[in-house]
């Protein structure tokens, strides 16, 4: 009972603290939140495939690209409401890394590794090319506008999308939770410890990791559509390979296999380089690269380990996040 009430007691906090913003902040604080949603979403899909599945993967910046121009595209050219592109990209996404998986995860560890990285590098090329100029609007990108909020509510558009943005959020976090702590999470952490054990229970590697990577990639895709309406804008330079290694540093920071670190690792991808750049102007990158080594000294098990040693009952709860 105890660790039930310590667990509604945080859910209760971090949900009085994801509305707080709606009146406190100003649009840009606002669209700063909205994006840290969007990275979370983003660094919770390459915590499925790296932290519980234990495939390392450096080109979720495709897949996040991917969803943005698909919500960007759909908006523009056929001028649909923003919440019917959502599912799309998640579909597409999905689809996506389900083809990639399938030749893909056959591959392990640093070969897994530098085959995403090719990917990431060359879907901002492609993006560029002549052929898909017509829809993607090549290195000129494409403009959408900010929706504003339905029902005559009185939210302005920045309010409207925080929180139709942290809704989206919620349900995919609650829907990983569950799958992490049910019968498939089980398996993919067996697969990640000790892979021969696993199939020797009768357990299908290649299908299981195979989805996962589908289930990712379409959790990155619907990060990256978050951020296109948000941002109103996407070119291909907006999703270069360093988008990809930045979400992997997030799940680091905040913590690999753990839900909750996915929030830490957003939080520090978006505000630490800010951080950075106010303390130095001449040598941003060397303050960001001395926080992270902070970092990493101070909570080598990510941020989202740290908080459960803090908090009450934090032992017994670090099973499940």
């Amino acid at each position: 009972m105890r660790i039930m009430s310590s667990r509604l007691v945080l859910v209760l906090l971090v949900l009085a603290m994801a509305v707080v913003p709606l009146f406190v902040s100003s649009g840009y604080q606002l669209f700063q939140f909205t994006m840290v949603v969007a990275y979370a979403l983003a660094v919770l899909g390459v915590n499925l495939v790296t932290g519980y599945n234990g495939q390392i993967s450096l080109g979720h910046g495709a897949f996040y690209a991917i969803g943005a121009y698909v919500t960007a595209i759909m908006m523009d050219h056929w001028d649909l409401p923003y919440w019917s592109t959502l599912p799309v990209a998640a579909v597409i996404c999905a689809g996506v890394g389900f083809l990639l998986g399938l030749p893909a995860l056959r591959l392990g560890g640093l070969y897994l590794a530098l085959t995403t990285l090719a990917l990431a590098a060359a879907v901002p090329q492609l993006l560029k090319y002549d052929l898909f100029e017509g829809w993607t609007g090549g290195v000129q990108g494409i403009s959408i506008i900010k929706p504003d909020a339905p029902f005559g509510l009185p939210l302005n558009a920045d309010q409207w999308l925080y929180l139709f943005s942290f809704a989206v959020a919620v349900v995919l976090f609650i829907s990983a939770w569950n799958l992490v702590n049910g019968r498939i999470g089980r398996a993919l952490k067996a697969i990640r410890d000790q892979p021969l054990a696993a199939e020797a229970m009768g357990i299908d590697l290649a299908q299981l990791k195979t989805r996962t990577f589908a289930a990712s990639a379409m959790y990155t895709g619907i990060a990256g559509s978050i951020a296109a309406i948000a941002v109103q804008f996407v070119s291909p330079d907006s999703f270069a390979s360093a988008l990809s290694i930045t979400l992997f540093v997030g799940m680091v920071v905040g913590g690999a296999a753990s839900i909750s670190g996915a929030v830490f690792g957003a939080l520090f991808i978006q505000f630490i380089p800010n951080i950075a750049d106010q303390v130095s102007k001449a040598a941003p990158g060397a303050v960001y690269g001395l926080i992270l080594i902070v970092f990493m000294f101070v909570a080598p098990g990510g941020i989202a380990s740290l908080v459960r040693k803090w908090w009450p009952a934090g032992g017994s709860r670090a099973r499940s996040t």
